[in-house]
């Protein structure tokens, strides 16, 4: 709530966000956040220490609702939008929410889960929902004390599996050194109006919202992320900054890129940036791609801006000061060129970790100028015939191939050399050619223990809802 004291004076009157309902200014979103901090308080008994979940996709009543939790002292949980039923009920038995605020899309996953506490539905026409109690009029007998801000717990892990419990506390303090690195190297005190198209549950979206209001800025959100709906924003509201994962801006170059002419900061990140992308916003759009690494756990670590890219197209970028990045091996750090695990120490982090130093699981190498390189996750792994091999390097050199529009690189079980290498390969639209000729293509730009055993033609590969590349599921799908 201390974002909206800094806005007040010199922002009050101006459009803070902008949802598919409503539009709210400053000063109206400022009131409408300290009434239902009221109303939860008094209808629903929250306070200080409560868990108050959020089960929401970007609008303004999750927006609204986060920042009520947040006056009450209260911790908010931002659940994954695409999780599957048992992974909902293992949540609500090992959490014990307070409080479940919640899309009316899942009230049918609610109902078969054990949850049995206090729930309320964004909005809805008949029964009481976040929206009808901020439009209620209810008379504040007595002012609701101050009360420290809760925790921002995010629960990450994807859509499969047990997700990992992400805890940060808000600071300013704490956050000033990768705020400052976004307002200097991204350049936002000069940009007006911002759409988030990345999801708000995710560590990404969360923290762009809070950066962007901070500065006073216009912030559009919807629900869902559809190409032609998000190139119509663009245009309408002359969206100067958008946040995105690699898929997202990819389908918006491919429905209308006029329609982005007025973007002058593309923020990715989420995923691995590749190089075909950042040449086709380069050439349609000119120099304005910039890539963000970071990770739930850690937060904003590094950042590439459009210079760094030309310096090289497949570079995360550089370290942003106030934080420790080393790249290690078996424990030991590695000297620059060498690929290790990316370990990260900094003020900005989770808080419920043992260690001061996050083992990210994230593989790389950073080189002689100081320019950081990703090459895939400790988990992609792949062990064929004793060679370590990180299926990334390979699809970013398939990806450069003219007619691959997409690639992904999985390891099949093999009785004799572990694992075999599988190519999943996505073409552009109307390209034809053979295994055997992108397979020649590929053996003089790899090791031979780098090249496919095996490589398949797809229609299309399948992403995750925050846009990765999902190999578990092409991993189900071709493990033969």
């Amino acid at each position: 709530m201390l974002l909206f004291t800094l806005t007040e004076k010199t922002a009050s009157q101006k459009t803070a966000l902008v949802d598919s309902q409503e539009t709210l200014t400053y000063q109206e979103l400022k009131k409408r956040c300290e009434h239902l901090a009221y109303l939860l308080s008094v209808r629903y008994g929250i306070g200080k220490g409560h868990k108050v979940a959020f089960f929401c996709k970007n609008h303004a009543s999750f927006v609204q609702g986060i920042f009520a939790a947040s006056r009450l002292g209260a911790d908010s949980y931002l659940l994954h939008c695409s999780m599957g039923q048992s992974q909902f009920n293992r949540l609500v038995q090992e959490h014990q929410f307070d409080l479940l605020i919640y899309d009316d899309a899942f009230s049918g996953m609610i109902e078969k889960s054990p949850y049995k506490n206090a729930k309320i539905v964004s909005d809805h026409e008949k029964h009481e929902s976040i929206n009808s109690l901020l439009n209620s009029a209810f008379h504040h007998k007595t002012k609701l004390p101050a009360a420290s801000s809760g925790k921002i717990v995010l629960l990450t892990g994807g859509t499969t599996g047990k997700p990992k419990q992400v805890i940060h506390r808000p600071s300013l303090f704490h956050f000033l050194e990768p705020f400052a690195a976004l307002l200097n190297r991204l350049k936002l005190p000069t940009y007006s109006t911002a759409y988030i198209a990345t999801p708000i549950y995710h560590g990404y979206g969360i923290a762009i919202l809070l950066s962007f209001l901070a500065l006073g800025k216009k912030v559009v959100i919807q629900e869902n992320f559809d190409a032609k709906r998000a190139c119509d924003l663009i245009r309408q509201h002359q969206v100067e900054v958008v946040t995105v994962v690699p898929l997202m801006i990819h389908k918006m170059l491919k429905h209308e890129p006029e329609a982005l002419r007025s973007l002058a900061c593309i923020a990715s990140g989420g995923a691995k940036l590749h190089p075909v992308l950042v040449n086709e916003v380069n050439n349609r759009l000119g120099n304005v791609l910039y890539n963000l690494y970071g990770t739930s756990e850690a937060g904003l670590n590094i950042i590439a801006t459009p210079e760094d890219l030309k310096y090289d197209a497949n570079t995360l970028g550089k370290r942003i000061p106030g934080g420790d990045l080393k790249v290690v091996k078996d424990g030991v750090e590695v000297e620059p060129g060498s690929i290790g695990e990316f370990c990260i120490r900094n003020k900005w982090s989770m808080k419920n970790r043992k260690s001061r130093w996050i083992h990210t699981g994230d593989i790389g190498y950073r080189d002689g100028n100081g320019y950081y390189f990703l090459c895939g996750r400790t988990d992609d792994l792949i062990i064929s015939a004793g060679n370590n091999i990180y299926p990334g390097e390979i699809e970013t050199v398939l990806r450069n191939h003219p007619s691959v529009e997409d690639v992904a690189v999985i390891g099949v079980e093999d009785v004799y050399a572990g694992h075999i290498l599988k190519a999943c390969v996505q073409l552009y639209a109307e390209q034809k050619m053979t295994e055997e000729e992108l397979l020649s293509w590929l053996r003089t730009r790899v090791a031979h223990y780098q090249l496919p055993r095996e490589l398949v033609f797809v229609e299309e590969l399948p992403y995750t809802a925050v846009g990765k590349l999902d190999r578990k599921r092409i991993q189900a799908i071709h493990r033969r």
